[in-house]
């Protein structure tokens, strides 16, 4: 007697026609409810029948074995196509590399990747972008062009990436992703290599009263500002490499693993994914206190605004390890040894759309061919909760991706830090902050067993937690008082549209303009250099700080007469930072706390064949909405808060002094509006969001995915008998 298992039900389920799976040879009620007995020497149930088709029909174990083995814990799935399973390059496949070839083998690999991602793109490039302005007089907005590079490259490659390598070898595209980002990062570097050593014309005495003072322009602004192409070319190489990452990558940790451990994996990658920018904001920190021109003297400290660090370093290494880290992604075969049975007994909870489209993704030929591609984005557009979460999820990244790139110069501006501490402690917030939420979303979701509407709860939560502690951006630091751009030399208002750096006290030492090299006088008061604070001796501490001395312009404010000033900025005794800090870890942390449960929303409203496709799509949205315009357009905002610009030979260069209260108002404003408006759309995906109806869901799934073979009799389940 044979018998043929039909699964149907709301996942419209057949089995694949390249895959190999066991069953039981008794009756129908046996076979529903007893284990299949027979263990083989190599843990691994095969057919001798001749077709695909055949291999669901004939039964694998016979009643003698039932009665003397019990069922076998290592049941694997092989292909009848005689597809490999094993981890190797061609036909090396060494045993040693088989240990790997497990979920969290592929994890461990795709962690380091998307670390590496982290570092480079979202860490190294926001932790040097004010060093980049610098040395190549470049405005926030076009730094913020190059940062936005990388997502319209996304944008480019997504669909292409996403559909045919949904349907293709996912290792390979992702080795391959990898190998180019790598490539990109070495490019960002090379302008350091090309052009001329970065020199400041600031002389042992230049930039003080009694001195001869005299700028050279050697190379014209606009002949360095035309490096940001290449620094856009490095960014579209991170941009193509680093699509198949969270595409492609997310799904076959998806359909590798069970389907209740699905988001702790996908958690831990995007966690890594988080941590990279972290250690790239407190490694690319400790960058830029060496200077970019290795082995050189000169008299500048990292205090100074006038200092430009090794930028260039981070992106060398990183370049280097990326490229060594795509070797073993390329090994990886199309589907993990066992996965097979992960696929079968996954339960669907795609949104139920009303003319039964939905249906049409359950082909297993569906999305082979690219006829296939409108039918399957039509299917996407018409899935009204996917929709929502893409637009929630672009508002989500137009925070991100704008803070992220100049949230280290926001606490440079607030706290009167340097570029290297305020990256280092844009550091410390973002690694407990976005790592910690990033995993316990993952988590929340594995230990609350949510499913689609309650993990569309959880995002709804956490958007109005962070829309709440957003407010904390009412409250700013004022900028510390600056003689001629904040307050007049007398003390006196000085309107915000004014600047007047000239003074009675400085009118004799024929002060310049282009040389910005701030010190704090001893009146509490920061001058524009040493030479506008009327200054005419110098000596040096034990430290190596330079102290001015017999400074004009501060013995007419300084009652204790002693009319000297410290190179730098003065020190900010803003008592509101704890606070500030404070909130802004709570902003960043309930960002990212949703980040995976609306991924896995994402992944759960979607049929099983499009979820590569959808992660592709959705990725489109959010880089085209908010990852793009992001940083262009928090760029532009911090531009209109500028005090004091570079005056490089004539050319506006890039901003030296910004209005604090002016910048946390247009933070506030931005942060507000698309809190709300990300709100609003979490609360339409939920409402708009129609899950499979009850009678269609088995009746226990945990049985189903424990790796035995008994196969619980419900609802879904039919069985035809022939004789």
């Amino acid at each position: 007697m044979e018998m043929s298992y039909n699964l149907t039900g709301e996942n419209e389920f057949s089995p694949p026609q390249n895959l190999i799976v066991t069953s039981a040879s008794s009756p129908v009620e046996n076979s529903l409810k007893e284990p299949c007995n027979t263990p083989l020497s190599n843990d691994t149930l095969y057919s001798n029948t001749n077709s695909p088709s055949d291999s669901y029909v004939k039964p694998l174990c016979d009643a003698a074995s039932e009665k003397k083995s019990q069922c076998h814990k290592g049941v694997k799935y092989v292909s009848s196509e005689g597809d490999k399973l094993e981890c190797g390059w061609g036909a090396f496949t060494p045993a040693c590399l088989q240990f790997f070839n497990t979920p969290k083998g592929v994890l461990l690999f795709l962690c380091v990747a998307s670390f590496l991602q982290g570092m480079i793109v979202n860490g190294f490039i926001n932790t040097v972008i004010t060093s980049i302005e610098r040395r190549f007089d470049l405005h926030s907005y076009q730094s913020g062009l190059i940062a936005s590079s990388y997502d319209i490259a996304a944008c480019v490659c997504l669909t292409f990436v996403s559909y045919f390598g949904g349907n293709g070898h996912k290792p390979r595209w992702l080795g391959w992703g990898v190998l180019i980002m790598g490539v990109g990062s070495i490019v960002f570097a090379l302008p350091h290599f090309t052009t001329s050593q970065y020199e400041v014309h600031f002389s042992e005495e230049t930039g003080m009263c009694s001195s001869n003072h005299s700028v050279q322009c050697a190379e014209s602004t606009s002949i360095l500002s035309n490096y940001r192409f290449v620094f856009m070319l490095g960014q579209f190489l991170h941009g193509i490499g680093a699509t198949p990452l969270y595409t492609l990558g997310v799904t076959y940790l998806d359909e590798n693993v069970k389907s209740n451990y699905s988001p702790v994996y996908i958690a831990i990658f995007y966690t890594a994914a988080i941590l990279g920018p972290a250690a790239g904001y407190l490694v690319g920190g400790m960058f830029l206190n060496i200077y970019t021109e290795i082995g050189k003297q000169i008299d500048l400290t990292p205090d100074n605004t006038l200092w430009v660090g090794a930028w260039w370093i981070g992106f060398l290494g990183a370049g280097a390890a990326a490229l060594l880290t795509a070797i073993p992604i390329l090994g990886y075969p199309r589907q993990l040894p066992g996965s097979q049975r992960y696929i079968i007994m996954r339960i669907s909870e795609a949104h139920q759309l009303k003319d039964g489209s939905h249906e049409t993704a359950s082909d297993p030929d569906f999305g082979k061919t690219v006829k296939d591609l409108p039918r399957s984005l039509l299917l996407l557009l018409k899935n009204p909760t996917f929709i929502f979460l893409c637009l929630a999820g672009a508002t989500e990244a137009t925070l991100i991706a704008g803070m992220s790139t100049f949230g280290p110069k926001f606490l440079e501006s607030q706290y009167g830090l340097s570029a290297s501490e305020a990256a280092t402690l844009f550091g410390y917030l973002v690694v407990p902050a976005g790592g910690g939420g990033t995993f316990l979303g993952g988590f929340f979701v594995n230990k609350l067993k949510l499913r689609c509407s309650g993990i569309i709860k959880l995002c709804l939560l956490c958007t109005v937690t962070s829309l709440l502690a957003a407010f904390i951006f009412f409250i700013h630091c004022p900028n510390m008082p600056m003689a001629g751009v904040t307050q007049m030399y007398n003390r006196s208002i000085l309107l915000e549209s004014s600047l007047n750096l000239t003074a009675a006290c400085n009118a004799e030492c024929d002060c310049l303009r282009e040389l910005y090299s701030p010190v704090c006088g001893s009146d509490d008061i920061m001058y524009y250099s040493a030479c506008h604070a009327g200054c005419k001796k110098k000596s040096f501490l034990d430290s190596g700080k330079k102290v001015y001395h017999e400074c004009s312009c501060i013995l007419e404010n300084d009652p204790t007469g002693s009319a000297q000033a410290i190179a730098g900025r003065c020190t900010s005794s803003c008592e509101r930072r704890t606070v500030l800090l404070v909130f802004m870890f709570f902003v960043i942390f309930f960002t990212f706390l949703c980040s995976i449960p609306a991924l896995t929303a994402t992944l759960r409203c979607v049929s099983d064949r499009q979820k590569s496709f959808a992660l592709g799509i959705q990725w489109i949205v959010v880089r085209t909405l908010g990852g793009i315009p992001g940083p262009i357009a928090f760029g532009s905002l911090i531009d209109l808060s500028c005090l004091v610009w570079q005056d490089q030979c004539g050319e506006q260069g890039s901003c030296y002094v910004y209005q604090n209260s002016s910048m946390s108002r247009y933070t506030l404003v931005a942060g507000i509006v698309y809190k709300v408006v990300g709100t609003v759309f979490f609360l339409l995906a939920c409402l708009l969001y129609k899950p499979p109806p009850p009678e269609s869901l088995p009746g226990s799934s945990d049985a189903s995915e424990n790796g035995n073979c008994v196969l619980q009799e419900n609802k879904s389940l039919q069985t035809q008998a022939a004789e």
